[in-house]
This record gives C-alpha cells, structure tokens and sequence, in this order.
C-alpha cells in the first residue's frame, strides 16, 4: 500500500447505479474486507470523484477516485469511536 503522499491504495468494488455513477459497495484494505454501510456525502473535481463512507465496523472513511489514472485510494481513516463521526470541516 502507498502511503508516501498521506494516502493508501485500496481496491474498490463498485455499483453503477441508474445514471451510470460509481458509487463504492465494499473495498478491501490489505486481505480486509469492508462493506459500506452508508455513504453519507460525495463530491467532485475536474480529475476525481470523493466519497465519504460508513463502514460495517463504524468506522468513517473518505475514498477517492482517480479517473485519470483508474485507482482508488483511502485519504482519511476516523475511528466510529468518537461522539462526532461526521468529519466535517463547517
């Protein structure tokens, strides 16, 4: 897994819903499994789409996609543990 630029490579399994967008079902880390319970935001820029997760272990991850390169990778890891699990910066 690449970590040197504050990321981690991941694999992604997908769904491609009614309008032909991706939207992230399970993604592994190592020989780890993880289902996405909820996505509780996504947003875009010009090069990749971002998806903020609850996984089945309650914990919140952010995901992105590279489109110009096809990858996925883990930007941000927060333990469910916490009172506020919404990551938001407002």
């Amino acid at each position: 897994m690449d970590t040197s630029k504050g990321t981690t490579a991941i694999r992604v399994e997908c769904y491609a819903g009614h309008r032909a967008e991706e939207a992230p079902r399970r993604f592994f880390l190592g020989n780890r499994e993880i289902r996405v319970d909820e996505i509780i935001d996504r947003w875009l820029d010009p090069d990749h789409s971002y998806f903020k997760v609850r996984g089945d272990d309650g914990d919140i991850y952010i995901l992105r996609y590279d489109r110009t390169v096809d990858s996925w990778e883990m930007t941000l890891f927060s333990s469910g543990t916490h009172a506020d699990t919404r990551l938001s910066s407002t």
